[in-house]
């Protein structure tokens, strides 16, 4: 599989992924809009497959940037002739016909994709999942359940965001379901008889062994495939809720046990992030009887401090409190997590359902080869709504095809060998030098700068010519990291550590 990657989020920063997008209804010819959102999402492939096989552009006068709302600001034109021109090209194969690729199950229940919401806002009311289910989504983890007196904050949310606007770590005080349970057990039936080949896991959190026990067969005689125990909620006021609980495997075996007595239908330990190792309590959930793990659920943390009133966000007059991270900066400690569950030998068998930062089609692929058997997701949702299943389904059905894998369930767990939880393992003899692309380089001095204070002093920069110092590199590839202009690659070849005089190894 060759990763194409012409067209970068980047090329489309000003783009805001419109809903009923003014450039596609302007269009006679296309969905510019529906290629720039695959673009967004790593999907620039399938975005080239969809256009028109006549690159209509040529003739037209562009009344897509006319009446974008940021007319003047996404060079729309070049965008679709670079798709049909440069990427369309240079694709392997063409667009599957079908999404059988994608079918694959939760604890043995099948489903039509990987793809579920998490428990969350996004999986609240009947309304919702009715909409998520109708534009794909394989199933609903519904919000967590409850017999507690649920009353929210406001405000309840803050975010980072990158350059571009967009969301990279979000933070939520929300706490669970403030539907009382016959209002859920309700919306169950109803979503049940309209969708009966969609998943519904039910999200459940009890205060004693009984509560557990009750709600989860509750749960089951209203229609749940499955039910999830929320041991990992961060955001509970009461104490012995929560992620209080799932850091004490003694209560995750205990409260497993207590939900596995009142049901028949299959039961996932949702677990906290919040520990140093999962390993233990996932093992507890299993001796009460799991028949899956969800991780992760979201990090405390403090957000935003505000220099002037010294109050985190969000701020809820004058008082802020911690609260759960999410969104793609807690990608790389979800897929650890992942890993350590998916490599433990006494959890084979137990299914496991991941979630931490998941975007993209590669986001979840990352996951699934980490060892997780289905996916769910919130706050990508929260930002882009439903509406990204499209590129989830329609990226991941087009990477097993161009790789000629007939099923997802296939890679289950198939990058678990590369990943070790100790560097001692890694080759440390030879050195894989940068490569500098003068033709892309455009003198700026990041990589110098970058390699002088934070690096090994490997490149010398003169007339703004980046100029590599092989007896002085380590091969760290901070400068090629750094590079905003991607001119910095990496050679084809590892060099012994053992060399004298290298002097210039740019070329």
């Amino acid at each position: 599989m060759i990763p194409l990657n012409i067209i970068k989020r980047s090329d489309i920063i000003a783009c805001t992924i419109c809903i009923d997008a003014p450039c596609s209804t302007a269009c006679k010819h296309m969905d510019p809009a529906g290629a720039l959102k695959s673009i967004w999402f790593d999907n620039e492939d399938v975005a080239a497959l969809k256009l028109p096989k006549d690159n209509l552009c040529l003739s037209c006068d562009a009344p897509c940037e006319k009446y974008c709302v940021r007319s003047g600001s996404v060079t729309i034109k070049t965008i679709m002739t670079k798709l049909h021109d440069e990427v369309r090209p240079k694709v392997e194969i063409d667009l599957p016909e079908d999404e059988g690729r994608l079918s694959c199950d939760l604890c043995g229940i099948p489903l039509e994709n990987p793809f579920l919401l998490s428990s969350s806002v996004v999986a609240s009311t009947y309304d919702m999942c009715a909409r998520a289910f109708e534009a794909g989504w394989a199933g609903a983890c519904f919000k967590t359940i409850c017999t507690l007196d649920i009353h929210e904050a406001s405000p309840r949310f803050s975010a980072i965001k990158g350059d571009n606007g967009s969301i990279i770590g979000f933070k939520n005080i929300e706490q669970l379901s403030d539907h009382s349970v016959a209002e859920n057990m309700e919306i169950f039936r109803r979503l049940k008889e309209k969708y009966p080949s969609k998943f519904i896991l039910a999200s459940i959190m009890g205060q004693d062994e009984k509560e557990w026990e009750e709600l989860s067969g509750l749960c089951e005689e209203n229609g749940a495939d499955a039910i999830e125990l929320n041991f990992s909620c961060p955001n509970m006021q009461e104490d012995g809720l929560g992620s209080d609980i799932g850091q004490i495997p003694e209560l995750v075996e205990r409260y497993t046990r207590a939900a596995k007595r009142g049901t028949s239908i299959p039961v996932l330990a949702k677990l906290t992030p919040n520990v140093a190792v999962m390993s233990p309590a996932a093992e507890a959930a299993k001796r009460g009887g799991a028949d899956g793990i969800a991780a992760i659920n979201t990090i405390k943390s403090v957000v935003g401090v505000n220099p002037y009133t010294y109050v985190s966000a969000p701020a809820v007059r004058g008082q802020s409190a911690i609260g759960g991270y999410s969104g793609n900066a807690v990608k790389p400690i979800a897929l650890r997590f992942i890993s350590e569950l998916g490599q433990n030998e006494k959890l084979k068998g137990v299914h496991i359902t991941g979630m931490g930062g998941i975007e993209t089609w590669r986001d979840a692929l990352e996951f699934i080869l980490m060892g997780a058997g289905s996916i769910q997701i919130t706050t990508a949702v929260m930002q882009y709504g439903y509406r990204i299943i499209d590129d989830l389904k329609a990226g991941m059905n087009y990477y097993l095809a161009q790789c000629g894998i007939k099923n997802i369930r296939d890679i289950v767990g198939a990058g678990l060998s590369s990943v070790s939880d100790t560097t001692d393992v890694l080759e440390r003899d030879t050195i894989l030098f940068p490569i500098f692309d003068t033709a892309k380089c455009i003198g700026c001095g990041r990589c110098y700068i970058s390699c002088q204070d934070g690096g090994h002093q490997a490149i010398r920069f003169e007339n703004r010519i980046p100029k590599l110092d092989g007896s002085k590199c380590v091969g760290c590839h901070l400068c090629h990291l750094v590079c905003p202009m991607g001119a910095i690659g990496k050679a084809s070849k590892r060099i012994k550590r053992k060399f004298s005089n290298v002097n210039d190894a740019s070329e």
